[in-house]
């Protein structure tokens, strides 16, 4: 018996073009909305703070170990020998792996469906870092991270020294260093006083959120024994400007630095009568001694060519230095001579000549310092060295507007216990 089609014939086709039509429908909105949004969908893809990928490694963290190599770093996690020797080696252009510190911060990403380590990220310091890539030919890539400068101002009173007051307010250390470098020949650091007061404005750097280190002073005041004492920085890189001038525009660079080590203490001053730790017997010292740990850079205080360079029984290793006709500098007990240092060589002032140690008649580790001036040797803490020079005729005019608009926050007037409110935003909110 023959059956009768459930569905008409005509029907089944009419019901097959429909679809057909729906889906040719919906393929063409797909694509016209693909259109709109510019591209077709595609899975996000995001990176970490080295630009390396988020997703399918794992991550392990560390500081590199005392005495560590590069092979010590990579060997735990299956990169072959021989591919850690290729690598080194091709990377020593960009960064020589001799170099790791130990205590720096490592990362080695582990590629999740290889367990093999793909990246090693080093950091030597807080503003770089290097990228390792260690699948195929491999690349390596240093990278330095956006540093941003940023003015603050700082004030204080002395209460014991000018870094222990910085520190009392989480100021780097090094604002103190740059302070005692600017009023080097203005004030003596040594005999600051409780109550001398300050007002530095000076330039932070920063990476992101975090401070990693400061900048130059552009503007201070300092008030010591009552009197006060000013700083402007003016930079002109058309005309070789770059100095510190006190208001009235004469530079506080003298033709010597103060002092041949930077921030130490003076461990003896200039004597007439000193008694001799090794000697045992009371002597003329005619020098200062700076004590500062062994190694510490010693700089030459003013240009000048080298006349000595040599070890003495009781001098140590030293460098004597004639500035001119009038002046001549020497540096005694260094732990050892600079290279390069000999008789006839011309140095610059700031130039490291030696550093410091304890060698021929000395009980520890500082520099004597010895000063002489036509021939005599002089306390140099007690002379009047003259000045490099003032401010040009051609840029009075600027100086004196950059140096007013400094001074409305400088001449605040200082407050024992904070600031007044009137000069409070005013101090915060300076943008030079």
């Amino acid at each position: 018996m023959r059956l009768k089609p459930l569905v008409p014939a005509s029907l089944l086709a009419i019901g097959i073009l429909l679809f057909l039509f729906y889906q040719a429908s919906n393929q063409s909105r797909a694509a016209l909305d693909a259109d709109l949004a510019g591209s077709a969908p595609t899975a996000s893809v995001s990176f970490d703070e080295f630009g390396l990928p988020g997703q399918g490694f794992s991550t392990v963290e560390d500081r590199i170990p005392r005495n560590a190599t590069f092979s010590d770093l990579l060997t735990p996690y299956g990169v072959p020998y021989e591919r850690i020797v290729t690598l080194a080696q091709d990377s020593r252009s960009t960064f020589d792996v001799r170099r790791l510190k130990s205590a720096r911060p490592y990362r080695v990403y582990m590629n999740d469906s290889t367990n093999t380590a793909r990246y090693l990220v080093y950091e030597p310091n807080v503003t770089s870092y290097v990228v390792f890539d260690l699948a195929g030919s491999g690349t390596v890539r240093l990278v330095d991270r956006p540093v941003e400068t940023r003015l603050r101002t700082v004030e204080g009173t002395i209460t014991s020294s000018l870094y222990v007051t910085l520190m009392q307010q989480d100021i780097h250390p090094a604002v103190a260093t740059r302070m005692s470098e600017v009023f080097a020949w203005q004030i003596d650091f040594y005999r600051i006083q409780k109550g001398d007061s300050f007002r530095i404005i000076f330039e932070e750097e920063y990476i992101g959120d975090e401070a990693v280190g400061v900048g130059d002073i552009l503007a201070a005041r300092f008030k010591h024994f009552g009197s006060d004492f000013y700083a402007f920085r003016y930079v002109n890189e058309e005309a070789d400007l770059d100095e510190h001038y006190d208001q009235d525009g004469n530079s506080l660079r003298k033709a010597f630095l103060i002092a041949p080590v930077e921030y130490s203490r003076i461990s003896s001053g200039y004597s007439g009568r000193r008694f001799h730790p090794v000697q045992k017997r009371y002597k003329a010292h005619l020098g200062t001694d700076y004590a500062a740990d062994r190694g510490t850079p010693i700089k030459a205080t003013g240009d000048g060519i080298v006349t000595e360079a040599t070890f003495g029984q009781y001098n140590g290793n030293y460098v004597k230095i004639r500035h001119n006709s009038t002046y001549t500098t020497q540096y005694l007990h260094m732990s050892r001579i600079a290279s390069g240092m000999r008789p006839g060589v011309k140095v610059k002032q700031g130039q490291v000549i030696g550093y410091v140690g304890a060698t021929g008649l000395a009980t520890g580790n500082h520099v004597c310092y010895r000063f002489w001036m036509n021939g005599q040797q002089v306390d140099h803490r007690r002379l009047d060295i003259p000045s490099v020079g003032p401010i040009p005729d051609s840029h009075r005019a600027s100086f004196d507007d950059l140096r007013n608009r400094y001074r409305a926050t400088l001449d605040a007037p200082f407050m024992d216990s904070g600031l007044e409110p009137s000069y409070a935003m005013l101090l915060g909110d300076f943008s030079g």
